[in-house]
């Protein structure tokens, strides 16, 4: 009897180890499940804004591509071992008019010996200049081709123009012929002083993509109108390009066809900015304006009675010519100072206006007309 519990007891604490021993031991891991999901197709209906889209930029290249040119511009520069060297640039330019009338920039066709206009079917013609800006950085040519071969571009209106509105620039960066890149107007009224030094006012700032080769090629609205002449980018800046806006192309084209030159308005003195300082220094009348100090002989301003400096003065370690009359204002437009009063005279009057400048003469405000001189 004994020997049969004994025997029942073994094999009750064998099946218990065995027992254990079954649950210490780990599950086969589980083969994964992939599971693959397949992309839902958009709806037409949310499909079709961005059909119109590039149907619209696809549009627009289509009918204003061969309107743009390719500019190449020989020069020819001396050589101290080797003599005169030729070389060439490129730029861009574009049709605009049936005479054969091609807009660029000046500084594309800047001391060219010779001009080579090619359109998009691949023509390639002379071309010679017919007039310049360089001010507004401006210049016009003239190919002699028949008018069904020239498609003038449509010039827009500076007036409609919003920051955010559409800007899309065509031209041939780096020689890659009508290169098309789209962005918006990113600011209004910019100045810009250009490598000559000259301010072109009320520029147009765009993010749509403008390099080396861009210039003097159109940016356009979203209608393919050319609202500006692309002319420059930000030196080490991406994404900040510059235009010169259609309303001075408007001002300063026909002038450049009718007789190869714009006539900038002039008033024939010189004279320095007034600030804080200098106006306690030399206690003068205002903080703000034009202390008119030299007057150029014959010019606007001693024809029109306008009085120069009466004295010199130092003020700390410069030398001032004081005593002459203190402009505030033209047209009743309040004058800050020199840049303030080049901006106004550029984008509102013509040479040969006459206009109306405030200043302050022996602490008395007096008006004087003036007629408006050409820049000499």
């Amino acid at each position: 009897m004994h020997r049969v519990i004994l025997l029942v007891t073994l094999l009750l604490v064998g099946c218990s180890q065995a027992a254990e021993t079954a649950v210490s031991t780990p599950a086969p891991t589980q083969t994964p499940f992939i599971i693959v999901v397949t992309p839902t197709p958009l709806p037409d209906a949310l499909l079709t804004p961005i059909d119109v889209e590039e149907q619209l930029v696809t549009n627009l290249y289509e009918r204003v591509g061969p309107s743009v040119v390719h500019i190449t511009a020989r020069v020819v520069t001396m050589s101290f071992f080797f003599g005169p060297m030729p070389s060439e640039g490129t730029g861009s330019g574009f049709v605009y008019d049936k005479v054969g009338h091609i807009l660029t920039n000046y500084h594309v066709i800047e001391g060219a010996e010779s001009l080579e206009v090619k359109f998009s079917d691949e023509v390639s013609v002379p071309a010679r200049v017919v007039g310049v800006d360089p001010p507004n950085d401006l210049a016009v040519l003239q190919v002699d081709l028949p008018p069904e071969q020239l498609i003038p571009l449509e010039l827009g209106t500076a007036e409609d123009l919003r920051v955010g509105m559409r800007a899309i620039a065509i031209g041939n960066p780096f020689g890659l012929d009508r290169t098309l890149t789209t962005g918006v107007i990113s600011a209004l009224g910019r100045p810009l002083e250009t490598n000559n030094r000259n301010t072109i006012f009320n520029v147009i700032q765009t993010d749509a993509a403008i390099n080396p080769g861009n210039s003097g090629g159109p940016l356009l609205d979203s209608r393919g109108r050319v609202i500006g002449v692309n002319t420059a980018i930000r030196e080490g800046a991406q994404g900040i390009g510059f235009a010169v806006p259609v309303s001075t192309v408007q001002r300063v084209v026909p002038a450049l066809i009718e007789s190869g030159v714009y006539p900038h308005p002039w008033l024939g003195f010189l004279g320095y900015d007034i600030s804080p300082e200098l106006a306690q220094a030399l206690q003068l009348p205002v903080e703000r304006g034009i202390l008119i100090a030299q007057l150029y002989q014959d010019g606007p301003a001693a024809a029109a009675g306008i009085r120069g400096a009466q004295q010199e003065v130092i003020v700390g370690n410069r030398r001032f010519l004081a005593g002459g009359d203190t402009l505030t204002a033209v047209n009743g437009e309040p004058v800050s100072d020199w840049m303030h009063l080049f901006e106004y005279l550029e984008l509102h009057t013509k040479a040969g206006e006459t206009i109306t400048l405030t200043i302050i003469r022996e602490d008395q405000e007096m008006t004087i007309p003036l007629t408006l001189g050409i820049q000499p």
